[in-house]
């Protein structure tokens, strides 16, 4: 009942023991996610008090996952060394890599995710909330005590926004929520999760949230239009916004009429997914798509 992230998923943090590490994975263990090990060549040996869980801090990736097993690890690490965390992670063979670090620069996300690719290691990210499977895990600093399991799958550029939907629709529950991030460059797409929601026979609705800038909820919406057979809602955020301005994200820049909110929602409508006006509207939608198939 996931994608990507499950209960036998064995986590590394790198950057734990930093005061975001140390906040987050405390609130990953309290959710049930099996943190096996943190990261710190400058700490290596030592370990590390949380409530009722002692975590070993390794050297490097690749001596953790030697002596645990971990195949996802979570970067906290401060935007300079971001690069080098996750070239150190792809080449030490991890599956997945969370990357939450934000004010990467653009070019070292451009060579990092090239070299993931390249290794077979899977991003999500960077500048993003992570991932959750409720219940099961939580890789990330996605809020756990929010929503419950269910069979609707999330993917989404905006954390705020996750937050929301998976509060909105807490008495229904979600298989997985994906938080991909809004920078210009990212490791997983929207259509990667797309895809694996379509395949996963434990989800039975997948809820989209994109925002201005770029193209890739067009790139979706031709997705959904030739390979998603499950019912799809989506949401676009910036409808207010002005053009030539970036709004929160990096990569949420509209130029003319590229970009624009009103243009992702008629891509997403021509290809047969209904959009809400509203984060509580598309609550709404969702309900109504999941009682019209039930």
């Amino acid at each position: 009942m996931a994608i990507h992230l499950t209960k036998e998923s064995k986590v590394l943090v790198q950057g734990m023991t930093g005061g975001e590490g140390m906040k987050h994975t405390r609130r990953m263990l309290a959710a049930g996610t099996n943190v096996v090990g943190g990261v710190n060549p400058r700490k290596v040996g030592r370990s590390v008090d949380f409530d009722d869980r002692t975590v070993p801090v390794f050297g490097s990736v690749a001596e953790g996952m030697d002596a645990t097993g971990a195949d996802v690890t979570v970067v906290f690490v401060p935007p300079a060394f971001a690069k080098y965390a996750v070239v150190e992670a792809a080449d030490a063979g991890i599956g997945l890599a969370v990357v939450i670090t934000e004010g990467i620069p653009v070019h070292d996300s451009v060579a990092f995710l090239a070299h993931a690719r390249h290794k077979g290691t899977r991003v999500i990210g960077p500048n993003c909330p992570g991932l959750i499977t409720p219940g099961q895990s939580n890789a990330g600093i996605i809020p756990a005590d929010i929503t419950k399991p269910g069979r609707i799958g999330l993917v989404s550029k905006s954390g705020t926004l996750t937050y929301q939907l998976m509060y909105e629709l807490r008495d229904t529950g979600f298989s997985t929520c994906v938080g991909i991030g809004g920078d210009p460059v990212v490791g997983t797409t929207h259509i990667d999760c797309l895809a694996a929601f379509q395949d996963d026979p434990d989800t039975d609705l997948i809820v989209l949230i994109g925002e201005i800038g770029g193209d890739a909820e067009e790139r979706a919406a031709a997705y959904i239009r030739d390979h998603v057979t499950k019912p799809v809602v989506g949401y676009i955020a910036g409808f207010t916004a002005p053009e030539g301005r970036t709004m929160g994200h990096a990569g949420a820049i509209v130029s003319g009429s590229s970009g624009t909110a009103r243009a992702k929602k008629e891509a997403l409508e021509a290809a047969g997914v209904r959009v809400g006006d509203t984060p509580t509207e598309t609550a709404r939608q969702v309900l109504a798509a999941l009682n019209a198939d039930g």
